[in-house]
Order: C-alpha cells, then sequence, then structure tokens
C-alpha cells in the first residue's frame, strides 16, 4: 500500500514544477520561484512517504520473521514433549547427565 505522502508529495512536485515552468517563461520571478519551492516541498513529501512505506515494509518482514520464530520454537517445543513422553528413561539421563555436570562445576569451584 502507498503511503498518502507520496501522492500528494508527487502531485505538488509536478504542480511546482508547472509553476515554475510558467514563471519562467511569463518573466515572473515570482511565480518561478513559489513554483520551485513548491516542487522542493512536494520532493521532500515524497520522500518522506517513501520512508514511512520502508519503515512500514521492514516492520512487516519484522513481524512475519518474529512469527515463524515462534512457530518453529513452538514445534520444537511440542517436538521435544513428545519425545520425552515416548522415551522418559532418555529424559532422565539427560536430566541426570546435566545435573552431574552441575555438580563438577560447583564442586571445583570450592
Amino acid at each position: 500500500m502507498v503511503d498518502g505522502n507520496r501522492i500528494t508529495g508527487a502531485a505538488r512536485e509536478l504542480g511546482g514544477k508547472v509553476q515554475g515552468a510558467i514563471g519562467d517563461l511569463a518573466g515572473s520571478h515570482t511565480d518561478s520561484g513559489e513554483g520551485r519551492l513548491r516542487e522542493a516541498a512536494g520532493r521532500v513529501e515524497n520522500i518522506y512517504g517513501q520512508a514511512k512505506d520502508a519503515a512500514r515494509h521492514a516492520a512487516d518482514e519484522a513481524y512475519d520473521t518474529a512469527e515463524d520464530i515462534y512457530d518453529r520454537g513452538r514445534r520444537s517445543l511440542q517436538e521435544g514433549h513428545e519425545r520425552s513422553v515416548e522415551w522418559p528413561h532418555t529424559s532422565l539421563l539427560i536430566a541426570g547427565l546435566v545435573g552431574f555436570g552441575l555438580g563438577l562445576l560447583v564442586r571445583g569451584r570450592n
């Protein structure tokens, strides 16, 4: 979805170009200067709209990535739980090894 600032900025920039060109043809420095000013303001508004679009796109990408990571983690946790229920002895052995390793680390410091 395109930001509204991009549309209005592009319209203002085009209007400024036209006003500047008409001012140049008519020899009116006032119209020419106002046209160039309007053109610059339109360009700035257009760039602001582009920045908003880029930020929105980056936020959407980050959200999608976080959602994918969350889903993968949830599935991995569910699979791990299912395996621990299927093989309770393996889970107990791993927990025992982790406890033994922690015991060695704590004993080594004293």
